[in-house]
């Protein structure tokens, strides 16, 4: 009597991982209804199946969203944090931090187009937020502008601690003196999530401004970004 043909044997059809057709399924998910439709999760599970493409990741991608808080907490965790996690390893890592990459230099490009950067407010925003929102340490990066208000330069000035960042005065002028920057935009993050203004962050604010205005450049304004949110200190009236 013959045997039954084993899987993958050359005898017969091999049997396919039970998670291909949930992954079929998932891509015309995408298809049909779009990126901005999906859960967090789902859309983590998309960039996994590309990632690690020889196992099941829907388990993975709910693990990572309930450890992590978010798809954008999950590209913004440090390698570290990431390689605690039972799934993977230092080559889906990396994969994740390329991802994490390209999202930030596509968010670069659609504010660094021809154009005057205070027409495309929203879209700085959103970049601000997409670079800086979900980061572990104080980051201050500041935007040099030309007279027309075209960006000349997307800086990263300092990086600190989780609470604080030390700014000086003098290395923000000095650069935009060799920037020949005619305006400049201050931002930074608070990794707490609030991005309620520090007396300090005022306080710095005020300083860079009363410096910066005799020598004729402009501080159009000095951005908080949070996971809660953004503060404006121009809007405010605290500079």
């Amino acid at each position: 009597m013959s045997k039954p043909p084993k899987p993958g044997d050359g005898t017969g059809e091999a049997v396919q991982p039970h998670y291909l057709g949930h992954r079929e399924r998932a891509r015309e998910r995408f298809r049909t209804v779009g990126g901005e439709a999906l859960a967090d999760y789902e859309l983590l599970e998309l960039m996994l199946h590309m990632i690690i493409p020889q196992r099941d990741t829907k388990q993975l991608a709910k693990d990572l969203i309930a450890r992590f808080g978010s798809f954008s907490d999950v590209l913004s965790a440090s390698p570290l944090r990431l390689k605690e996690m039972k799934g993977l390893g230092e080559t889906s890592i990396a994969h994740i931090k390329v991802v994490q990459a390209v999202a930030q230099r596509y968010g670069r490009d659609q504010i660094v187009r021809d154009q005057p950067i205070l027409s495309s407010w929203t879209q700085l925003l959103d970049y601000f937020k997409g670079q800086m929102a979900y980061e572990d340490i104080e980051q201050f990066r500041i935007l040099f502008l030309d007279k027309k208000n075209k960006l000349i330069a997307d800086e990263v000035q300092q990086t600190g601690t989780v609470d604080h960042t030390p700014v000086y005065t003098r290395e923000v002028i000095r650069r935009s003196l060799e920037l020949s920057a005619t305006a400049i935009i201050l931002v930074h993050n608070h990794p707490s999530g609030d991005p309620t203004p520090s007396a300090a962050d005022i306080r710095m604010t005020k300083e860079i401004n009363d410096v910066a205005r005799p020598l004729g450049i402009v501080l159009h304004d000095h951005i908080i970004i949070g996971r809660k949110g953004h503060v404006s200190l121009r809007s405010q009236n605290l500079f």
